[in-house]
């Protein structure tokens, strides 16, 4: 190669250096100089695979713990049959009311939910009348049996003598949708116990009064 360099005239060895050159700069923008960034994408992939792999070995530690809450939400409630799910929550709702002391004036049509899970939702709203403290004894005990009654809405105001609260609530009750064995859980309490209530409780007819004089005096 070089005898056959020195044999060209300089003219002939200008040319072909120049193109050496351009052929040179050819290659590297063809082969080289698109994959400078190749380094710096593996750096970026590798730290991605790295903190998705963290992420599902935290999620695989911790599968036992949602087995566990899993199971826990399997066997929460009572089961009763789909048939039977609204008679049982009407009774509960009527017990409870008649051991408090509240008056039911007005239920809507019970309506069911089947789109969970674990649960099957029966949904009834009523309207009640009562004072302060038997309400709160209502809504009290209505939470503490295993049907898992809950008040999911609550609408309240007094009544025209402004001695009793009228309540518009509704309740949503969860059945368990198959039946498993359950473990011994605290009966609720009997009819016409005690049950302390916190001090906050004790000011709610007051607090509504409050707020529909205030209501009055600004219109």
């Amino acid at each position: 190669m070089k005898k056959y360099f020195d044999h060209l005239r300089p003219m002939e060895r200008r040319l072909v250096i120049g193109v050496g050159v351009v052929l040179f700069l050819v290659l590297n923008s063809w082969l080289v100089w698109p994959h400078f960034s190749d380094w710096g994408d593996l750096s970026r992939r590798q730290s991605t695979a790295q903190a998705k792999l963290a992420l599902y070995q935290d999620a695989v530690s911790r599968i036992p713990k949602l087995q566990a809450q899993v199971g826990t939400f399997a066997t929460a409630g009572d089961f009763v049959a789909l048939e039977d799910q609204s008679i049982d929550l009407m009774r509960n709702i009527q017990s409870q009311a008649s051991a408090c002391g509240v008056g039911i004036h007005d239920y809507s049509r019970l309506t069911t939910r089947t789109n969970d899970a674990f649960y099957v939702e029966q949904v009834q709203n009523i309207s009640v009348i009562a004072t302060d403290e038997q309400l709160v004894n209502f809504l009290y005990r209505l939470g503490t049996g295993a049907s898992m009654i809950r008040v999911r809405d609550l609408e309240l105001q007094p009544d025209n003598e402004h001695y009793h609260l009228m309540a518009n609530i509704k309740l949503v009750a969860s059945y368990q949708k198959t039946a498993v064995a359950h473990a011994a859980k605290p009966p609720a309490p009997p009819p016409g116990s005690a049950i302390p209530l916190p001090n906050v409780t004790a000011n709610i007819f007051g607090s509504v009064r409050r707020a529909t004089n205030s209501t009055l005096l600004n219109k």
